[in-house]
């Protein structure tokens, strides 16, 4: 591997999966930006997990985000062969509803909006959660101008409301009381 820098982006212009350059601002990177921002905040949200089945989590959603940005950052994704690490599965979706139905057992019913924090573990998963959502908006707003996988969307809304209830769960584990509005 070369060095780091290449100066090709000094004017502005990125690279994407196909050499095809774009401003550096352009919806797609706006895109896999939002989702590469969400998995450095899981990172951080991780380095802070009490939980080890939640850190476990964490690292292999991190790892799907890798494949997620890939298929966002890549105009040609779809129309010939793919790497299987790039393959995010409906099964991926599903599994993230049986986390959230197994750790929603144990917590107290939402009566409304909660506020947000807790504990650090907590904390972190809550901003996560917000990074999420803002990386979906992004990728909607991508897939008005570019046919998108609709899993792609379904992968992203869920995982928002996975990181939500991760943070609830935290938050009990820790002791921490729910704070509601």
């Amino acid at each position: 591997m070369g060095k780091i820098y290449t100066r090709k982006g000094d004017d502005g212009t990125t690279g994407l999966f196909d050499g095809t350059r774009v401003q550096k601002d352009h919806l797609r990177c706006e895109a896999y930006g939002g989702i590469d921002e969400l998995s450095a905040a899981l990172g951080v949200a991780r380095a802070f997990a009490e939980e080890k089945e939640i850190a476990d989590e964490l690292l292999a959603i991190q790892k799907d985000l890798l494949a997620l940005g890939a298929q966002l950052a890549d105009p040609a994704y779809g129309t010939r062969p793919t790497k299987p690490k790039t393959v995010i599965t409906e099964e991926r979706v599903t599994s993230f509803e049986k986390i959230m139905d197994r750790w929603d057992a144990e917590l107290q019913p939402l009566k409304g909006f909660i506020l947000r924090g807790g504990s650090k573990g907590a904390a972190f998963l809550h901003l996560a959660c917000v990074v999420c959502r803002r990386a979906e908006r992004s990728i909607v707003a991508l897939g008005r101008q570019i046919e998108l996988p609709p899993l792609v969307v379904r992968y992203v809304n869920r995982l928002s409301d996975l990181l939500f209830t991760l943070a609830r769960a935290e938050n009990r584990r820790a002791g921490e009381s729910q704070i509601d509005w």
